[in-house]
């Protein structure tokens, strides 16, 4: 995912090429890469150097429900009363002669009405082709994390660096246990018998 902003200034064209370097690191989501340079970030890792690849990418369509005429009807009301809504907001506005509330209502009605007919009317054209509705997504089966191989040993003990200090934190006693002592007593051993 990018989070470029359009009214930043950009560096060069990135034309779309595959990175080069070594694979750090494979997950099999996009969040656990995401940590993991989440992770290199934090720890002033040069991130620039990284990038996130998906692999054996599919096409995912999950379908939600069936169509009907009535949901249909309801959600072509919606997106022209939205409409409806912008265009009554806009005269309201900029009217010089002061249009009022009522007009804004009118035209959310109106927009209300047109999305119905406009929904009505493609889904009896189109019928018999989808009679279901559904919602698409491409997704990777596995995730690689590529860095400069200049820097890929500098990465990896970064990472098993953050791993093992998760699993060695010490855990946190409950407040309703005594407090531990810093240094555990241990008793003496028993007197060895005599012979």
């Amino acid at each position: 995912m990018s989070n470029q902003s359009p009214f930043g200034a950009r560096g060069p064209a990135l034309f779309p090429v595959l990175p080069k370097g070594e694979v750090l690191a494979t997950y099999e989501t996009y969040f656990e890469a995401q940590a993991a340079v989440d992770t290199l970030a934090k720890a002033d890792f040069p991130v620039k150097k990284l990038s996130i690849v998906g692999n054996d990418l599919k096409s995912v369509e999950r379908v939600t429900g069936k169509l009907t005429w009535g949901r249909v009807a309801l959600a072509g009301a919606a997106s022209g009363a939205w409409l409806g809504v912008f265009f009554g907001l806009l005269f309201f506005i900029f009217s010089p002669a002061g249009a009022g509330l009522p007009f804004v209502l009118a035209a959310v009605l109106i927009g209300a009405g047109f999305g119905m007919l406009f929904g009505v009317v493609s889904y009896a054209l189109n019928r018999r082709r989808r009679d279901f509705t559904s919602t698409m997504q491409v997704i990777a089966s596995n995730y690689q994390v590529i860095v400069d191989a200049t820097l890929v040993n500098r990465a990896r003990n970064l990472l098993a660096g953050h791993a093992q200090s998760e699993a060695v934190a010490p855990a946190v006693p409950h407040p309703s246990e005594p407090p531990r002592s810093a240094d555990p007593v241990t008793p003496p051993a028993p007197p060895a018998p005599e012979a």
